[in-house]
């Protein structure tokens, strides 16, 4: 039995892949390998981390921007009188002394209401 064993670990050893593992500096490099890419603080698997919270922001930041050239838009607009006037009436309800104001809901309205 013990024959058996000393034959296997002498074939592995004279095993080409073998002994290219075994040298020193394959060693070092497999080691520092490894520990660049899972246990380093500039692993690369924090760069992916960080890669993807960029790509998340930048679309946030396509987002606002987008959102600030249509409050821009909405600002300009405001600016006129009446403009501004129909704003208020349209968003808040408001209204100008002595008129009355009738709200129409039409079917579909009140269906998207209900289900919310």
């Amino acid at each position: 039995m013990k024959d058996w064993a000393d034959m296997l670990i002498r074939d592995l050893f004279n095993k080409k892949w073998f002994k290219f593992m075994r040298n020193i500096y394959v060693l070092v490099l497999t080691a520092f390998a490894i520990w660049m890419i899972f246990f380093d603080a500039n692993s690369l698997l924090i760069h992916r981390e960080l890669n993807q919270e960029i790509k998340k922001l930048e679309k946030q930041k396509e987002f606002l921007e987008g959102e600030i050239e249509h409050d821009k838009l909405i600002l300009d607009k405001l600016s006129d009188q009446e403009e501004l006037e129909k704003f208020a009436r349209e968003k808040y309800y408001m209204k100008k002394e002595n008129e009355e104001i009738f709200l129409i809901e039409y079917e579909d309205s009140l269906k998207t209401k209900k289900n919310e």
